[in-house]
């Protein structure tokens, strides 16, 4: 069993290699594109129409990509023959304009770079989710009837997946709430959301449990502001199995077992806010097996400045906020390190790329989230590296000449790519008269690091092996194999991360998550691979099972990605 799984996965890693081929070479001269010039990444146009603004985004284990939006957008790309209630759509006028009568969710396929559409049966508009460790992705919240919906989709290999609705219910109406896998038993806390000052588990312990309440999140309510600057709180795993949660301006450190406040961090410096709809965001920065996986560092990008909502409502665009904050969560000392990043920016996204390095895209200079709060659009992404001196951290990336603005999302994909979508500032799928209109092409950022010029030192082949685990995964602290090609000597500075890719909406990347893992040993193999051993990580509060994305990093250039899963049982 353990050789059909390297096998399978050998023959994903060729479909991959093969897909990797189309992409142009990156490895372009500034004559080539003008005045970026090298090392600036390049953009490529995917589609011209993903039919559905993909104001959510997510890939899943079986290398595709969910898009869906608000199920009262109005017509989408994709009609639908009958309505969620079994209703048969007609060809009249009135059918035609009828929401329900068209799909508001896709499954896009990374390989054939093709679209199917899907259904939401309740409105997923300002949801949130996580990955089960089975690979499903479990949704929960949104806007309406869908603001207490629990919905599921299971990924696979045919076209008869597709969006399942629970007959449980949330114990409070969520919207604009966060999700957080927990630690083992494919357990997800659910917290936050409009006028909602409570936190809630999925699934629940007893048929009695509801919900419970959050002085934190009354705290960090604004109420000068819509939607308080406390809505979609950023909430990242410390490796000791508590939860960190953001919200405005605030942080605390939060036993979610014993429903109690661990820490209080210091409030990060200067004005304005980051939390919806001030949409600044946030990442956990790569965990490292060097500590133990003790040092959990956390980085808070943007936002908007105080009075950003009200101003926008009055035609009047503040100018977001510059500034980043990193602070170590661990330990007994705690301070916010502050610097600031190339110009404002809000509404972004920000990712974690396979080297470890941090990209933000997607996003405005001024305003605030929001139908139509925001202009100025940010269209240069920055690269961050966390381990560059302070004041050489951040470069700016080549521009893009499409504004991804309210209600845009952006992805990492396995061959490294940078999957952009969606954008609709508006009522409905406006594209006339408005400053932003609706937009619907897929594109994809292509960093440096996938020149062609780095083809000779980037590993290839990647496979891996279970080993006497079985094909269902690695248990943790346990080894396993790592099999790839290099076309020249590795460098010293051969690294194994693994990826937790993550549910992103509002400039929020729910559960994304990195891990820097111990290679035991690597030796050339006389077939001239190389053999790694690997060592999985140590418990699920360092890594809740599940997929991950292992991608081999040969000095700074990253192989193509594969899944590996890591398990408890």
């Amino acid at each position: 069993m353990a050789d059909q799984k390297r096998h399978s996965l050998s023959f994903k890693s060729l479909l991959i290699a093969a897909f990797l081929l189309w992409i142009p070479d990156v490895g372009f001269s500034a004559a080539a594109v003008g005045s970026p010039g090298r090392g600036q990444g390049q953009w490529q146009l995917l589609l011209n129409n993903t039919g559905v603004v993909a104001m959510h985004m997510a890939l899943t284990h079986q290398n595709t990509v969910l898009m869906f939006d608000q199920t009262g957008s109005g017509p989408t790309g994709y009609r639908l023959r009958h309505r969620n209630n079994g209703r048969r759509c007609t060809r009249s006028k009135n059918d035609f304009q009828d929401s329900s009568c068209y799909a508001h969710s896709v499954e896009y396929d990374i390989f054939q770079n093709k679209i199917s559409p899907l259904t939401h049966y309740t409105d997923p508009w300002g949801s949130s989710g996580s990955f089960l460790s089975n690979g499903t992705l479990l949704q929960t919240g949104g806007f309406g009837h869908g603001s207490r919906s629990i919905r599921y989709f299971r990924p696979c290999r045919d076209s008869k997946c597709d969006w399942k609705e629970s007959r449980r219910r949330l114990s409070n109406e969520r919207w604009y709430a966060s999700n957080q896998r927990l630690p083992g038993h494919d357990r997800v806390i659910v917290l936050g959301g409009t006028s909602v000052f409570t936190y809630e588990f999925v699934p629940k312990r007893s048929d009695g449990e509801g919900s419970f309440d959050l002085p934190f999140l009354h705290q960090t309510y604004d109420p000068d502001s819509t939607g308080g600057n406390n809505l979609y709180p950023f909430l990242h795993l410390s490796s000791d199995g508590n939860l960190f949660i953001f919200a405005n301006r605030d942080s605390i450190l939060f036993n979610h077992r014993r429903n109690r406040v661990v820490k209080t961090f210091p409030q990060i410096p200067g004005a304005g806010s980051r939390n919806y709809p001030s949409s600044g965001s946030s990442v956990i920065l790569p965990l490292d097996h060097r500590d133990g996986f003790q040092k959990v560092e956390v980085m808070v990008c943007g936002g908007a400045a105080s009075g950003a909502y009200k101003a926008a409502g009055e035609g009047r665009y503040l100018k977001g906020l510059s500034s980043c904050g990193r602070m170590v969560i661990t330990g007994n000392k705690h301070k916010w390190n502050m610097e600031n990043m190339p110009g404002p920016r809000l509404l972004n996204d920000m990712l974690i790329l396979p080297t470890g390095d941090i990209l933000i895209i997607n996003g405005a200079q001024s305003g605030c989230g929001g139908s139509n709060n925001a202009r100025n659009a940010s269209l240069q992404p920055y690269l961050y590296k966390p381990n560059s001196r302070l004041g050489r951290r951040f470069s700016v990336l080549k521009s893009t000449k499409i504004a991804r603005m309210y209600h845009s999302s952006a992805i990492v994909l396995p061959d490294g790519r940078i999957l952009v979508a969606g954008s609709n500032p508006n009522n409905r799928y406006a594209s006339r008269n408005v400053a932003y209109p609706t937009e619907l092409r897929l594109q994809a950022f292509v960093p440096q690091y996938m020149g062609r010029e780095y083809h000779n030192y980037r590993p290839i082949n990647v496979t891996i092996h279970y080993g006497d685990h079985g094909e269902d995964g690695v248990k943790y602290g346990r080894e396993f194999r790592v099999w790839f090609s290099l076309g020249t000597k590795p460098s010293n500075g051969v690294e194994f991360n693994v990826y937790a890719p993550p549910v992103t909406t509002h400039s929020i990347s729910m559960n994304q998550r990195m891990l820097k893992l111990k290679c035991r040993s690597m030796v050339r193999a006389k077939d001239g691979r190389m053999d790694a051993v690997v060592e999985a990580p140590p418990s699920p509060n360092v890594a809740p099972p599940g997929y991950f994305m292992l991608t081999v990093v040969n000095g700074g250039i990253p192989s193509i990605s594969q899944w590996v899963r890591f398990t408890d049982t």
